[in-house]
């Protein structure tokens, strides 16, 4: 594990593993890694399930996940990066960059949409899952960054931009397509590929080798399910799975296919470890990816509005939710907490008052994201 030194905790295991056992047991999960980290000591550590059920091939530790969302925070860090190095500034509007990305307000106004309105999701984009089946997105052929294989980032970036904006940037929150925005822009301010420069401000300088935009060895790729009754289905591809008021279109071989556009949003894959590497760095300073103070600001409030997806509680920084009031959000975790999760089955959550990182990979959308297992790891985690 890195660098990481193990400390097994009998009584968290006492209580992590019975929520585990049962999510299996009644099916609801079928293959996971979950890792906990608290005080920098690894102190819980488990890969359990199936990463093929059919093919009744056991999960590994090493094996590579789908991030889906949890490419977020790793091409924010990129982007931030770029800002500390004066590539990018959080106030450049978004045309300094992408001279032809203009989306319209529906009255037909330009409005100039800043890099701190992508990063914060304040922009007045969306994303197709959180629309009906006969919405704007769907109707333009926009990808969520997960559909799709093959298409370029220009092709989707036109289709995008072609869509009217939700409302005036920086007057609300809604989580979008920001991200893969940002994606582009990052490549014409860095020179380089988004996967170049996620290497060369990420992965590289934490060794995080098995994380990128393509799988490197097929061979460990978990098979993705999606929830259904009585038990979880093997996803097709593309495969769609009903999400709020619309559906996730999901395209698994897409992480195969390196002709796809590298979805900033949604498009990297890897191993619980290696994401649990780039979260203890981040929790202990940010060195050698950021400076503490960039840390800082990424992980406080900078979108106004509390975002709904998490409900009271939380605000928006500029990479994940942040925890505002514990109370307000039914939760044990300390204030300051930052956490997200993505939509092929995972989640994760750091709480620095607590010394404490939680990394759950699994290959069941959405029941590992959201829902009761998740849920009960916390409250596993923290006794409750």
């Amino acid at each position: 594990m890195h660098d990481f030194g193990a400390t097994p905790d009998a009584a968290l295991a006492a209580r992590l593993d019975p929520v585990i056992d049962h999510a299996l047991a009644e099916r609801r999960i079928v293959g996971l890694v979950t890792l906990v980290a608290r005080g920098g000591a690894l102190v819980y550590r488990r890969a359990a399930g199936a990463a093929d059920r059919e093919a009744r091939r056991p999960v590994q530790f090493h094996d590579i996940f789908r991030y889906a969302s949890l490419t977020k925070p790793i091409v924010s860090v990129t982007a931030l990066a770029l800002v500390e190095s004066g590539r990018l500034s959080l106030d450049d509007p978004v045309t300094k960059w992408l001279p032809d990305f203009r989306p319209r307000l529906p009255d037909g106004r330009e409005p100039a949409i800043l890099i701190r309105h992508l990063l914060t999701h304040t922009s007045g984009l969306s994303y197709g899952l959180l629309e009906p089946p006969d919405g704007p997105y769907h109707r333009a052929k926009v990808s969520d960054g997960m559909d799709q294989p093959g298409l370029s980032f220009d092709e989707n970036l036109r289709r995008l931009a072609s869509v009217p904006l939700l409302f005036e940037p920086g007057t609300r929150w809604n989580y979008s397509l920001s991200l893969d925005v940002l994606g582009r822009i990052i490549e014409v301010a860095g020179g380089a590929s988004l996967p170049a420069m996620v290497e060369r401000h990420v992965t590289a300088l934490l060794g995080m080798r098995d994380t990128g935009f393509v799988v490197r060895d097929p061979s460990r790729l978990v098979t993705p399910y999606a929830d259904a009754t009585p038990q979880p289905v093997r996803m097709s591809d593309p495969h769609l799975l009903p999400f709020f008021e619309g559906a996730i279109s999901f395209s698994p071989s897409r992480a195969l296919e390196p002709r796809s556009y590298p979805s900033g949003g949604g498009g990297m894959v890897g191993t619980a470890e290696d994401y649990l590497v780039f979260l203890e760095t981040l929790r202990r300073g940010g060195a050698p990816l950021l400076r503490r103070e960039t840390v800082d600001k990424m992980t406080s409030c900078a979108a106004a509005e509390s975002q709904t997806l998490r409900g009271p509680g939380w605000c928006f920084g500029l990479a994940s939710s942040v925890l505002t009031d514990p109370a307000a959000a039914n939760t044990p975790q300390g204030a300051g907490t930052w956490s997200w999760g993505g939509v092929y089955g995972s989640h994760w959550f750091v709480d620095p008052p607590n010394e404490t990182t939680v990394v759950v990979l699994t290959n069941t959308a959405i029941a590992g994201m959201i829902g009761p297992f998740p849920d009960a790891v916390r409250d596993a985690v923290y006794g409750r």
